[in-house]
């Protein structure tokens, strides 16, 4: 399941960046600090990966 937005998939590009040691998890704040906890690698990868061309910035809730 791609993001719907570049706002998520920039959240997800930083909690898995966290996951992976890259980063330290409390540089981490509101989405992606949700994601992290809440997502594995490999969901908050497929989630970050694509293309951002054409999505909105960020996707109303609904």
């Amino acid at each position: 399941m791609p993001a719907k937005s570049k706002a998520q998939q920039k959240a997800a590009g930083a909690a898995l960046s966290a996951k992976r040691g890259e980063t330290n998890k409390s540089d981490l704040k509101g989405a992606a600090r949700s994601m992290y906890e809440s997502m594995s690698e490999e969901e908050l990868e497929e989630f970050a990966s694509g293309s951002r061309k054409g999505k909105p910035e960020h996707v109303p809730d609904s």
